[in-house]
């Protein structure tokens, strides 16, 4: 019956019909939900994190802004100089910590007053290329990813300014952060198993991601092939399930099966998160706007 409808549906250019037949039969998904526009306006949106009561943050980067989505679904600017925020990510303490590439800083932001203590702005003496996304180990140690994408607001030489575009981790209490994957051609995307024992890593340029063991001095191993594809932005589901970002969202299971695929109107999805009072809503930064899909399985929060 389901082939059926969609046959119809295709037949009829019933694009609508086809996206919520779709849905159906996700794993993920929660029956019969589509996509929806939340807000839009923006230039690119990034960097969705969500804070201990549901709330989204995200970044409008070409803007300079962190905006936050309320669980009463509103919309409010959160801070106006985020220092070019790109990948944010809220530690234990309730700290919002910033991938900000205006002077390729790892910034912590109080969500209260919203302001800054900068965790990281160099490494042995010479700037990062551009910290770009991070997650943080439940044990408090940060991993981020420092590709290079030359921005047209750097007063600087735009140039690659470390040995390579390198995984960094920085180990609670230090404040030079150390390369964990330095073989890779364009780290982007990151995030880890809800155990927080294994480490996924886009490799964007290369077009695939990677998975690794987490050591127990932070250190990371065992690098594997986990998905043929490379991604954005990243995040996990409570099941183990894994999201890539790029042409919509592309959803592997723990061995890196492909499980589902979630169309998203837009150029480019860049990032996503699970949010809300009951963390069973993905949003979806993508281009102009921000979206959101309620599913049937829960984030990590």
């Amino acid at each position: 019956m389901k082939q059926a409808i969609i046959f119809f549906c295709l037949l009829s250019g019933l694009a609508p019909c086809l996206e919520a037949c779709s849905r159906e039969g996700s794993p993920v998904a929660a029956s019969g939900a589509r996509v929806e526009k939340l807000a839009d306006g923006f230039r690119f949106t990034e960097g969705p994190a969500v804070d201990r009561e549901g709330n989204v943050y995200f970044t409008d980067q070409p803007n300079d802004r962190i905006l936050k989505w309320s669980t009463a679904g509103s919309l409010s600017v959160f801070h106006d100089r985020p220092g070019r925020a790109n990948g944010l990510y809220f530690d234990r303490d309730g700290y919002l910590l910033s991938c900000s590439d205006m002077d390729n800083e790892l910034w912590r932001i109080d969500v209260n007053s919203g302001s800054h203590t900068v965790l990281v702005a160099d490494v042995g003496g010479k700037k990062l290329n551009g910290p770009n996304d991070l997650w943080i180990h439940p044990g408090g140690g940060i991993y981020f990813t420092d590709p290079l994408y030359p921005r047209d607001y750097w007063t600087r030489d735009p140039q690659m300014q470390q040995p390579g575009q390198y995984v960094y981790f920085l180990a609670p209490g230090r404040k030079q952060p150390v390369p964990v994957a330095t073989d890779l051609e364009q780290p982007n995307g990151i995030i880890a198993a809800p155990d927080g024992k294994t480490l996924y890593v886009a490799d964007i340029r290369a077009g695939k991601t990677w998975a690794y063991d987490i050591l127990p001095d932070g250190m990371l191993g065992n690098k594997r092939l986990f998905a043929p594809m490379g991604s954005d932005g990243m995040t996990v589901d409570r099941r183990g399930n894994i999201y890539l970002t790029g042409h919509g969202v592309t959803v592997f299971n723990s061995q890196g099966e492909q499980i589902e695929h979630i169309p998203v109107e837009a150029a480019w999805t860049a990032n996503v998160c699970f949010g809300g009072k009951d963390m069973k809503t993905l949003f979806i930064t993508a281009s102009e706007c921000l979206y959101s899909l309620r599913m049937k399985v829960g984030g990590v929060r």
